[in-house]
């Protein structure tokens, strides 16, 4: 299967990065930039030495230290990085890699996005997560108190490399966070990977170059076809109506939970709305419900919790005209969006499934 795709100009490669184009880039095209590494405390300790001690091309870059964790997305670091991006006189001919998973990819981008109108940057995704979604597609922002993303830009990386031997550093529920990924692309666009992965329960079987490259290639062709998200594009955001505002609610009580796992938890909400309101089956509905239970149910405290919940979601940037708009599955493998999702109903089903636990 071919390793190497073009998506909108933006070059994503599979495979070992030593075997890849990424020497090449920074002995030609970059030869004579300035180089700027973007990395939390996770990668900065556990893959950063990997790849300066591989290419001696990045002996005399700059490390720019991001502190780890979603709450850490925000906007006083990105200042932070791009006075020191300002300090060490990074110019508009220079280049920023961003090593790191999707906090640090989705940052990196924007932080490389946003200065003097635009630097090149590459993505070298580290999580699975990263991997197979956030690196990929042009993405960038940040997060604003408990709203996810809600800055940021679309803007395109010169690359991404993807090599699952980044894999090795992540501890086993992170690996599972990322897969929570796999499983909606797949329930979005892809019934033949899904039947193909739903069994998975070994954390080993999720560092597979093959898996991490199908379920990229499902976003990829999403995203080839709108790269704007003015349409089709929405679709990958299933689960994330939900998964974001509980996201944003457990950030604000500094009680976080993986970005995976609040998505899985979304589409077990989202693929009941489905049911109801776009006529996915009974019999796939428990199928889905099935898989996804490998995800802890989380337990909130009261009906206030959940008001509060949806009241995150009205924020979300699907919505329109002051709906709440989002993704319903018509079956495994075929996804609509801009549904409305009737707010008695939500709640209805939110109650069932935190508090009654049903």
């Amino acid at each position: 299967m071919e390793n190497k795709t073009i998506l909108n100009n933006s070059v994503i490669q599979f495979g070992s990065i030593i075997e890849s184009g990424f020497q090449e880039l920074l002995s030609k095209q970059y030869a004579n930039s300035k180089k700027v590494i973007i990395v939390d405390e996770n990668t900065h300790d556990n893959c950063l030495e990997y790849l300066l001690t591989t290419f001696d091309e990045l002996t005399d870059a700059e490390v720019m230290l991001l502190p780890a964790g979603e709450e850490n997305k925000v906007l006083e670091v990105c200042s932070q990085v791009w006075e020191a991006l300002t300090e060490y006189e990074i110019g508009r001919k220079d280049l920023v890699i961003n090593l790191g998973g999707g906090v640090v990819t989705d940052m990196g981008g924007f932080i490389a996005a946003v200065f003097k109108r635009g630097i090149d940057f590459i993505h070298i995704p580290t999580s699975l997560l990263g991997m197979v979604d956030a690196a990929i597609g042009g993405k960038t922002g940040i997060d604003l108190g408990p709203f996810k993303n809600q800055l940021g830009v679309f803007s395109q990386p010169i690359a991404v490399f993807i090599d699952p031997v980044f894999l090795g550093t992540l501890p086993e529920n992170q690996l599972w966070n990322g897969f929570a990924e796999v499983l909606k692309h797949a329930l979005i666009a892809d019934p033949e990977l899904w039947n193909d992965i739903k069994r998975i329960r070994s954390a080993e079987e999720l560092k597979k170059i093959d898996l991490i490259r199908r379920a990229a290639r499902v976003k990829m062709a999403i995203v080839d076809r709108d790269e704007l998200e003015t349409g089709e594009r929405k679709l990958l955001n299933f689960g994330h109506t939900v998964g974001h505002a509980l996201e944003g609610f457990f950030i604000s009580r500094e009680e976080y939970i993986g970005h995976g796992h609040v998505v899985a938890i979304g589409m077990i909400i989202e693929a009941r709305l489905s049911s109801q309101l776009s006529g996915l089956s009974s019999v796939e509905l428990s199928e889905i419900e099935e898989t996804l239970g490998i995800f802890p149910m989380v337990q909130l405290e009261s009906e206030v919790d959940i008001e509060m919940i949806i009241s995150l979601m009205r924020n979300d940037k699907k919505n329109e005209t002051g709906e709440i708009k989002g993704i319903t599955l018509e079956r495994i493998g075929t996804a609509k969006y801009n549904i409305t999702y009737d707010k008695a109903l939500l709640k209805d089903l939110m109650i069932k499934a935190f508090l009654q636990r049903i």
